[in-house]
């Protein structure tokens, strides 16, 4: 398989989790070998693109946004379609959230590598979790090994995925974004699937992001925009 060079690539949602990976890809890789990717996949927060450039901005590394409509095009999730209110509960049917976009890290991941396999770019990013998640099959560690093996195989290269916060909770991540610096980026940071800032603090992803500084005991920086 080719080899790849000592360079990441982060996937930069413009959210919590990915922010704090940007940083702890700046601190293994040094900033000047890290760059970053968001998707404009039709998402109705779209808020979090505009969050992921003063982010990348703030910590001076650049950023591309790549287009990715299928998704908007397909529909039938809480995220892309403005006429599914997100709901806390699972659906019966699938026994998953409404925010669920099928396939999405899997084509993020895939985008990704290839955006890095031109670039000559060895690593990738990104701030999926097992640990404290919504219930996304695409945010286990099985999934990403199963994407990280289909990609070196055909693409006939290297490339790592790294997940830094896999394993880790809200809590913890939280203290880790405090760990490498990264708490006052956070002001930056959007999160709510209600797309509205300062957050809704009623949808899954705020209460899920204000129980991780609850826990850590660390003031939300959005929180007093």
């Amino acid at each position: 398989m080719g080899q790849q060079a000592e360079k990441a690539l982060v996937l930069l949602s413009g959210g919590q989790d990915s922010t704090t990976c940007l940083y702890w890809a700046m601190d293994k890789f040094g900033a000047d070998a890290v760059s970053a990717v968001s998707f404009d996949y039709g998402q109705r927060h779209r808020i979090e693109l505009e969050c992921a450039e003063e982010i990348a901005a703030a910590a001076g590394v650049a950023l591309v946004s790549l287009p990715i409509d299928t998704f908007a095009a397909i529909g039938g999730d809480a995220l892309t379609d403005s006429g599914i209110n997100v709901e806390s509960d699972l659906d019966e049917a699938s026994g998953l959230p409404n925010t669920f976009v099928p396939g999405r890290n899997l084509i993020f991941l895939t985008f990704a590598a290839a955006y890095a396999y031109q670039r000559g770019i060895g690593h990738l990013v990104t701030g999926v979790a097992q640990t404290d998640y919504s219930g996304y099959p695409d945010c286990r560690k099985a999934t990403i090994e199963a994407v990280q093996s289909a990609i070196q195989l055909g693409m006939d290269t290297d490339l790592q995925i790294h997940t830094p916060l896999m394993h880790r909770s809200k809590k913890q991540t939280v203290e880790l974004a405090r760990d490498l610096g990264a708490l006052e980026p956070m002001a930056l940071t959007h999160t709510c699937y209600n797309g509205v800032r300062p957050p809704c603090g009623e949808c899954p992803a705020c209460i899920l992001r204000a129980r991780g500084f609850a826990e850590a005991g660390v003031d939300d920086p959005l929180i007093d925009i």
